[in-house]
C-alpha cells in the first residue's frame, strides 16, 4: 500500500499508511479513495487527525465525541458540531476521504475478545516518540466498547506492558475517588504488545470547574498515598540512585553532564521529602471529573512507587500552562518551580524544600524525554535544553546565592 499525499508539516499523513499498515497487515490491503465506504479520514488524508467509521451515525458520533478528552470550550464546541454532523448522516458528505480495506485485521481480531462485533476509531496524534496506534471500541449503537492499544517498538511495547501491569495492581489498591478501568485483554498480536481495557463512563454529567479541580487534586493526593507515604533523606533514597542512573544511561550527550550537575546540588542540599506513588503522565486529556465526585483516570502506562509525592500536580500544572495557555515553556518551569510550595502543600503539609521537588520532577521529566528521543521523533518539548535546563539551573544558582 502506497498513500501519495501530501505531508501536512507534522508527519501525520505519512503515519496515517503506516497506521494502517500496522492494524491491517498483510493479505489486508487498506488503501485510500475519495467518497463511498470505509472509515472517513477527518478533515482529510492530508490532514488526518481521526477515523471514523461508516454504517452506524450512532456510532460515528460517539467515535467523534469520545475520540479524545477536549480541553477548553472552543475544542468542546468543535468536537460537539462534528458528532452532531455525524449523527446525522451528514459527515461522510463533508469530509470525503476514505480508508479502504480489503481483508480483515485488528479489529476483527477484537471482535473475537469482546465477543461481539466491534467497530474501531482511531485519533492520530501528533509526532511524539511514544506514539502508538490505540483504538476506540463501539458497537454499533454507539455504544463504548472499550479501548485497545498497539504497542509496536521497544519503547511502546514496554509501556503497553507495563500498563497492563499497573490496571492489575491499581485495581487491589484504595484510591478514593479514582475509577481506572479493568483489563480485559492483554497479550502479543502479530509480535505487538496489545492491551485491551474497559470504557470508563465518560459520557456522564461532569462536575463543575470548581468541584472538578478540587476532587482532581484530592485524586492526586490518593494516588500518592496508595501505596504508603514514608519521608526520608532525599540523597540517600532509593529515588536518588534511579534518577542518577537514569541520567548517567543517557551517555555523553551535553545535556546529561548538565542534568547531572542539577542532581548533585540537590544532593548537597538534601532535602527531607515525602515518597508516594504517581500516575507518570496525568494531564488534561486523560482525566475527567464525574458529577458524582468520581475521578476517571486512564493511561497508566508510567505509574511508579517511591517518587517524591506531589508529581502528579506538578505534571499536569507544566503541561497545562504550556498546552492550554499558550505559556513558553521556559516560563511555565520557572513558574512551577516558584509555586512549588503552593502547588506541594496538600500532598506534603510539613514538607520544606519544595522548590527542589519542583527540580527533582524537571529532572526526571528531561530525563524521561531525552531517554525516548522526543526531540528527534519531532515533540516540540524534547528540546530539554532550550527550556527544562535553563530553569532548572537558574534556579539552583539562584538557590547557592
Amino acid at each position: 500500500m502506497v498513500f501519495r499525499v501530501p505531508p501536512d508539516g507534522d508527519g501525520r499523513s505519512a503515519y496515517l499508511g503506516e497506521l494502517a499498515g500496522l492494524i491491517w497487515p498483510e493479505p489486508a490491503e487498506p488503501a485510500l479513495r475519495r467518497g463511498g465506504a470505509g472509515w472517513v479520514v477527518v478533515p482529510s488524508a492530508s490532514r488526518p487527525r481521526l477515523l471514523v467509521p461508516t454504517g452506524s451515525g450512532r456510532a460515528a458520533a460517539s467515535a467523534v465525541r469520545h475520540s479524545t478528552e477536549a480541553v477548553g470550550r472552543k475544542a468542546r464546541l468543535v468536537r460537539q458540531g462534528l458528532a452532531t454532523a455525524f449523527r446525522l448522516g451528514l459527515g461522510p458528505l463533508v469530509f470525503r476521504d476514505r480508508l479502504v480495506v480489503t481483508g480483515g485485521g485488528l479489529d476483527a481480531y477484537l471482535a473475537e475478545v469482546l465477543g461481539e462485533r466491534a467497530l474501531v476509531s482511531l485519533h492520530i496524534g501528533p509526532a511524539r516518540a511514544n506514539r502508538k496506534p490505540v483504538l476506540q471500541l463501539l458497537a454499533p449503537d454507539g455504544r463504548a466498547l472499550g479501548y485497545a492499544k498497539l504497542g509496536v517498538d521497544p519503547l511502546t511495547r514496554a509501556l503497553v506492558d507495563a500498563e497492563a501491569a499497573a490496571l492489575r495492581r491499581l485495581a487491589d489498591l484504595p484510591l478514593g475517588p479514582v475509577t481506572v478501568a479493568g483489563v480485559r485483554h492483554h497479550g502479543d498480536w502479530h509480535g505487538h504488545a496489545l492491551l485491551v481495557q474497559e470504557a470508563l463512563p465518560v459520557r456522564l454529567p461532569r462536575a463543575t470547574p470548581a468541584a472538578a479541580e478540587a476532587a482532581e487534586r484530592a485524586a492526586m493526593v490518593a494516588v500518592a498515598g496508595c501505596l504508603g507515604v514514608r519521608r526520608r533523606s532525599w540523597a540517600g533514597s532509593d529515588h536518588a540512585a534511579r534518577l542518577a542512573d537514569a541520567v548517567d544511561a543517557l551517555g555523553a550527550r551535553p545535556e546529561a553532564g548538565r542534568l547531572r550537575a542539577a542532581l548533585k546540588t540537590v544532593a548537597d542540599l538534601d532535602p527531607t521529602v515525602a515518597f508516594g506513588a504517581w500516575h507518570g503522565d496525568w494531564n488534561g486529556g486523560n482525566s475527567a471529573v464525574l458529577a458524582d465526585g468520581r475521578v476517571l483516570v486512564w493511561d497508566w502506562e508510567r505509574f511508579e512507587a517511591d517518587v517524591p509525592v506531589g508529581y502528579d500536580e506538578l505534571h499536569r500544572a507544566v503541561q497545562t500552562a504550556i498546552g492550554n495557555d499558550g505559556v513558553e515553556p521556559v516560563e511555565a518551569a520557572r513558574a512551577l518551580i516558584a509555586g512549588a510550595d503552593r502547588a506541594l502543600a496538600p500532598f506534603d503539609p510539613d514538607g520544606r524544600g519544595a522548590d527542589l521537588v519542583a527540580v527533582l520532577y524537571l529532572v526526571e521529566l528531561a530525563a524521561r524525554y531525552l531517554r525516548d528521543r522526543q526531540a528527534e521523533a519531532g515533540a516540540r518539548l524534547g528540546h530539554v535544553d532550550t527550556w527544562l535546563l535553563p530553569a532548572v539551573e537558574e534556579h539552583l544558582a539562584r538557590r547557592a546565592r
